[in-house]
């Protein structure tokens, strides 16, 4: 996605893990599956893209701590992708504030209890 840029820092922008497959796959994908559950072919697009954005944004910041792509963050690897869209469905539906930061932080939680799980399994690249 960052075309092999750097920032000013001499740091990639974003690293070379994130493409534009992902992207385009990842926010498709959400947008089917929210028109599955009737929630909307636009919700579910937006959702996606907020989501991803959400991780771009993690990996950004990650380049600017000095770390490496695929390095583990706890919370700022998971918070992100979580936060920004749910932020969006908070608007979207009448949901207590609350809810929307409990689901979250426990999309963030079950992130970290069952990526080690899923890599041990040979799903996942990374355990994290």
């Amino acid at each position: 996605v960052d075309a092999g840029l750097t920032w000013s820092d001499g740091r990639p922008l974003l690293g070379p893990s994130k493409t534009w497959r992902g992207l385009v796959s990842g926010t498709a994908a959400c947008a089917l599956f929210a028109l599955w559950l009737d929630l909307g072919w636009l919700f579910g697009a937006l959702f996606g893209a907020l989501s991803l954005f959400g991780d771009l944004l993690s990996s950004f910041v990650k380049r600017r701590m000095g770390m490496d792509s695929s390095a583990r963050a706890v919370w700022l690897d998971q918070l992100p992708e979580a936060a920004l869209p749910m932020l969006m469905a908070w608007f979207w539906f009448p949901l207590p504030f609350w809810e929307i930061a409990a689901i979250a932080v426990l999309f963030a939680l079950s992130n970290m209890l069952f990526s080690p799980l899923l890599y041990r399994l040979g799903i996942r690249k990374q355990p994290h």
